[in-house]
């Protein structure tokens, strides 16, 4: 009798000892559901009120850098992957040419400019020559006006010697000197009025010579505004040698060095701005709940995963294959129904690591919050850790029942 109850209280014995590994086991396990309960939850809320891509990249606005002249490149300042400011000096080209050219325009447009005021001054003398024409014109007609008065009274005084000869009241030297005075003025009006017609005729002589002087000058002074057009864009083209940052960025894709021809409009680098933003093309069936302000998570490959706070800036009119080189024509009759990507613009509202480059191309994966409500982590966590303790003590139950019969 004792041997069978010295077995039964080891069968006990063991019992419970299994029963204290099952519960010891049983905890860790429900710690490890909880987790795996919370990372389900959390993807499957996500699924509700986020909408996601693979298909995203980082995208920044790229300059590229080229020349406006040609020439030789006499010093390259800035190597590749280079951070530069804007108006920092990029590349050197030789000068030489352009400098000798802008010095003979400046030369030439000094010429023309003292050609200029040379015929300015001759417009002036002409301009002169022209009043004093004028004046002696009136002069000569003043004269001839005066000739013309004395002639009629040296005619009036022979015109009555005339009678009074007749009558035999005055001498026959008195009737000739009326007779040769009349003559006297009628030659000197004659060469009065002629005179004026001369000075008058001057006056046409010297005008005609002040047109032609003016049309001188105007030419000239077109001449010289070429000129100094000239000698402008000459100067231009040598600050042209020196290219300078339009814009701070990073330098990439440099294909030039010390001592290469380069070609006008050549690419030389680009710059690559360090304001980056998100493209992602999101399915169109993903659309009908986004909108611009929407907060984003953006998951950064290249750094991890590590994510980042940014927004919905703007969605694009129309799909990526619409504005493509060879947009799908479906006027055939073959058409075939396939899912669109629009691309949406995201805008980082936090900035990029300053230690990490972040350039065009990278890959990304954006998380767009689409509901106005969202389940908060501490929440998903609440009801992991109680649907996990909930299952742990269901299986210790479970686990712990005596069989029937028992």
């Amino acid at each position: 009798m004792s041997e069978v109850q010295t077995a039964g209280s080891s069968a006990a014995v063991e019992g419970n000892a299994a029963k204290q590994r099952k519960r010891m086991f049983v905890w860790p396990a429900a710690i490890v559901l909880a987790v795996l309960l919370y990372f389900g939850l959390d993807y499957l809320f996500n699924a509700f009120t986020h909408e996601e891509t693979d298909d995203a990249f980082i995208t920044s606005h790229v300059v590229e850098i080229a020349p406006r002249i040609s020439g030789q490149v006499t010093s390259v300042r800035v190597n590749d992957n280079q951070v530069v400011r804007s108006n920092d000096l990029l590349v050197v080209i030789d000068p030489a040419d352009y400098a000798m050219t802008s010095e003979q325009k400046h030369s030439t447009a000094e010429a023309q400019t003292a050609n200029y005021q040379t015929t300015l001054a001759a417009l002036e003398l002409m301009q002169a020559k022209v009043a004093t024409a004028q004046a002696v014109a009136r002069q000569s007609q003043a004269d001839a006006d005066a000739a013309e008065a004395t002639a009629s009274r040296a005619k009036a005084d022979f015109e009555r010697a005339q009678d009074l000869r007749k009558q035999n009241t005055t001498s026959a030297q008195e009737f000739d000197s009326a007779q040769a005075a009349a003559k006297e003025a009628e030659a000197s009006l004659i060469s009065a009025r002629q005179k004026a017609v001369a000075d008058a005729s001057k006056i046409k002589e010297s005008e005609a010579q002040f047109n032609a002087a003016k049309s001188a000058v105007a030419m000239a002074l077109a001449q010289a505004n070429s000129a100094q057009k000239d000698a402008a864009a000459a100067e231009l083209n040598l600050s042209y040698t020196k290219i300078y940052a339009p814009a701070a960025g990073r330098v990439t894709r440099k294909s030039v060095e010390a001592g290469d021809y380069v070609q006008t409009g050549q690419q030389l680098m680009s710059l690559v701005s360090q304001e980056v933003w998100v493209v992602a093309n999101f399915k169109e069936s993903q659309l009908e709940k986004m909108m611009p302000g929407q907060p984003v998570q953006v998951e950064i490959d290249a750094l991890g995963g590590r994510r980042f706070a940014a927004h919905v800036d703007s969605v694009q009119a129309g799909s990526g294959a619409a504005f493509s080189l060879l947009p799908p024509e479906n006027a055939t009759g073959n058409f075939v129904k396939v899912v669109q990507r629009v691309p949406v613009k995201i805008v980082f509202d936090e900035p990029l690591p300053a230690d990490h480059v972040i350039g065009p191309g990278l890959s990304v994966i954006p998380s767009v919050q689409v509901s106005k409500f969202v389940f908060p982590a501490w929440g998903i966590a609440i009801i992991a850790a109680i649907l996990a303790i909930k299952s742990a003590f269901i299986f210790v139950f479970v686990t712990g029942r005596k069989p029937p019969g028992n």
